[in-house]
């Protein structure tokens, strides 16, 4: 239960990266923004943790509250958010995922998306069969592997594929066995194992843990110092579900994406890439669109279509990319298994307005 709305204030100088200004000198209507925490405060369903808004590459606003929250299936409690605060990602950690494949095709650890996923699991050959030989690494990246599965029902049902994989002794042979229910490349089906297996592939050609990998080369250089995995019984961390970051360091994800690739100077991901996992590349779910491990959807506001690429986690994460307005707007909440409504409130109600105003 939502018991405490922190005070709303411009967001502080940290010295971790994030460069500051009023929204009015980024071209926002600060009186705008200034009422997210009260609307939000209000909306009990909403269940808002944390809410950060950046232009033109600074930040413009940051609110936190207080509320209870988990860590996976671990209840924290009683939770008093601010910017030194980690949260879950839930399956953003799939968007991030895909970055760091993208990183693994530019370093030549992977060769191409349309190899076979097989040929990385020879371990596993006796699962393979005609109609599996033929799901790529492509497949995965846009949910289309076309595997039986499950996450839609209750955690603790008996069918739910993400549960039994997240407590399966080999995570990645249990997606491997999965049936097929339609062919591979043919529609979009949302399959945490499809993540999982990729994060498989890059542990095998990188040769380190996905962690690891993700600190190395995406983490450190956008100077996230203080990131928490969640991981698999056997050790691996989640890389379908498991990263957890401080708001303001999720929305330096999304200002990194929003510049292709670019961080203060450096060129930490391909532009080819970004381009590329952005892009439209099969329909997902109801009106979205779908790329590689990222959705593509839009907003009407003031008569103008406004299109935004997100990462989107359950319980209400949200890392909101808006390329023509150039903004960022990472949002987290507890509404776990819950109507998610925060993240749509915050950019739809006052965020575009507030540029539009």
């Amino acid at each position: 239960m939502l018991i405490r709305l922190a005070d709303a204030r411009a967001p502080a100088e940290l010295d971790d990266g994030w460069p500051v200004a009023a929204p009015e000198q980024q071209g926002m209507d600060g009186a705008m923004l200034r009422g997210i925490g009260a609307r939000l405060a209000a909306c009990g369903e909403a269940r808002a943790h944390a809410v950060v808004v950046a232009r033109h590459g600074a930040l413009v606003y940051e609110h936190y509250f207080t509320d209870d929250d988990w860590r996976w299936t671990e209840p924290l409690g009683l939770v008093a958010f601010d910017a030194t605060v980690k949260h879950d990602l839930r399956s953003i950690t799939k968007s991030v995922t895909s970055l760091i494949a993208g990183i693994a095709l530019e370093r030549g650890w992977i060769e191409a998306l349309d190899t076979p996923v097989f040929t990385y699991f020879p371990e596993h050959d006796d699962l393979r069969s005609s109609a599996k030989d033929q799901i790529t690494l492509a497949h995965l990246l846009t949910m289309s592997a076309g595997f039986a599965w499950d996450e839609r029902s209750a955690w603790d049902s008996a069918g739910n594929n993400e549960r039994l994989m997240d407590e399966a002794a080999d995570p990645y042979r249990y997606v491997l066995e999965r049936e097929l229910a339609t062919p591979p490349g043919r529609f979009y089906d949302y399959c945490g194992g499809a993540p999982a297996l990729l994060q498989g592939v890059i542990q095998k050609t990188a040769g380190r843990a996905l962690d690891i990998v993700a600190r190395e080369a995406l983490l450190d250089p956008l100077a996230i110092t203080d990131a928490e995995w969640t991981r698999f019984p056997g050790g691996d961390v989640r890389g379908h579900g498991g990263l957890r970051l401080r708001a303001r360091d999720l929305a330096k994800i999304g200002q990194l994406v929003l510049d292709r690739g670019l961080w203060h100077g450096r060129q930490i991901i391909s532009a080819e890439w970004i381009a590329a996992s952005t892009a439209p590349r099969i329909n997902g779910e109801g009106i979205f669109f779908y790329g590689y491990l990222w959705w593509l959807g839009r907003f009407l506001v003031e008569g103008r279509e406004i299109r935004w690429v997100a990462g989107v986690g359950n319980g209400g994460q949200r890392l909101y990319i808006v390329p023509r307005l150039d903004l960022v707007v990472a949002v987290n909440a507890g509404a776990y298994s819950a109507p998610q409504v925060a993240g749509e409130m915050v950019l739809k109600r006052h965020v575009l307005p507030a540029i539009f105003r």
